[in-house]
């Protein structure tokens, strides 16, 4: 009995509200609201998180290391302290392939130095800004300006270098290269990013490193040995876009020689004008592995100061030289390639021609031989027929 109220309670409570299809079928339409309301409403939620006002992030203005960690330096271009100067900039302007640094003191300003492998001026004002700087000079043709803006280091090119005669193939136009720079004695020296900072210098392995006597400067002499490090590597950077450049215009001179010799089976240039792009692109190649300032050896002078080589180094691979130097060598292999294969070309050519001339000499002595001997030839072929003729009729008469 119990069984049977519990049952039937049971029954009567499923029944007494409406049945759980329409309860499922009434809370779907009010939850949800129609199609295309969810998709009208999907559609400006998409247009609201993507606005077409919203403007793309600024690119960056150079694709090297350099530029991509430039935010590293961040923390130090915002938090000021009262130890750290102020932001100064980092020039290195090259104007030539090498300078002749022997000649090169007579048009310095009094008071330089030579400090290993660079002159090094320790002070040059311009006189139109006041602005003063130092700068180092290096035999790669190009020199590194601290404390001065690109406007000084040009006008120290044509005050100090244009003048001097020591500029060798000068470029077409000068390739130019900026970093900044602070100083503060409480921070190491190192490179943070984009940013130079010049503090403590661990002690070197040789006192012989440091000159002992040097003039005064417009910087701290105790960073004079990293400055000169960040320069030498500043200055292969720039050497080395020097040498893009022009092997840009080099390559963009004979890109049309693929296409001449498709369309004309011609190679497009001839013997003469072939060897004297070759030359060309040996002397890039020498330029760039073989020369003293070469771009792919350490030094010799780091190979004692661990310290400044790491110096020299960070700056290196930050501006990814290793890399460029590999690119430059794949293009004029590529160069070199093709135009060897143009002189194989030509040399097919003259080799044909000179056959052709030869079948052509063989033909004329021919000719000649037949015009001089051409007669008596013929009194050999012919004549004895005509001779034993008569003699024949004469014994056909005695016979008869």
């Amino acid at each position: 009995m119990n069984l049977l109220h519990l049952s039937s309670r049971q029954i009567r409570r499923a029944f007494a509200g409406p049945p759980r299809s329409w309860q499922w079928l009434h809370s779907q339409r009010v939850a949800a609201p129609p199609r295309a309301l969810r998709i009208l409403s999907r559609g400006f939620s998409e247009v609201k998180s993507e606005p077409y006002d919203t403007p793309k992030p600024p690119r960056p203005k150079a694709s090297t290391a350099l530029r991509r960690t430039a935010s590293a330096s961040l923390p130090i271009r915002s938090n000021p302290t009262p130890t750290r100067s102020d932001i100064q900039p980092v020039v290195t302007y090259a104007t030539a392939e090498r300078y002749i640094m022997p000649n090169l003191r007579r048009s310095l300003p009094q008071g330089a130095v030579l400090l290993h492998d660079a002159w090094w001026v320790p002070k040059w004002t311009d006189s139109r800004t006041g602005k003063e700087g130092e700068v180092f000079l290096f035999a790669n043709g190009s020199f590194v300006c601290w404390g001065l803006g690109e406007d000084e280091a040009s006008k120290f090119a044509q005050e100090v270098l244009a003048k001097s005669g020591v500029e060798v193939a000068p470029l077409k136009e000068p390739e130019t290269e900026d970093l900044e720079f602070v100083t503060d004695p409480e921070e190491n020296t190192r490179l943070q990013g984009d940013l130079i900072v010049l503090g403590r210098t661990p002690p070197l392995s040789s006192e012989d490193t440091m000159p002992m006597e040097l003039p005064p400067s417009v910087l701290p002499r105790d960073t004079i040995l990293a400055r000169y490090a960040f320069s030498q590597a500043l200055s292969r950077s720039t050497a080395l876009s020097g040498l893009e450049a022009s092997l840009e215009d080099y390559l963009s001179s004979v890109a049309s020689l693929p296409q001449s010799l498709q369309k004309t089976g011609k190679p497009g240039l001839g013997r003469r004008a072939l060897v004297k792009k070759l030359g060309e692109l040996l002397r890039f190649r020498q330029g760039l592995n073989l020369n003293r300032e070469n771009f792919s050896d350490t030094p010799d002078f780091y190979w004692s100061e661990p310290v400044l080589e790491a110096y020299f180094n960070s700056l290196s691979n930050a501006l990814e030289i290793r890399s460029r130097i590999r690119s430059v060598n794949d293009k004029i292999t590529y160069a070199a390639e093709m135009q060897s294969v143009l002189r194989e070309l030509l040399t097919e050519t003259s080799a044909h021609r000179m056959e052709l001339i030869i079948i052509a000499l063989i033909a004329v002595e021919v000719v000649i031989c037949l015009i001089r001997d051409g007669p008596e030839l013929w009194e050999m072929a012919f004549g004895k027929e005509k001779e034993d003729q008569p003699a024949e009729n004469t014994e056909k008469t005695y016979q008869v």
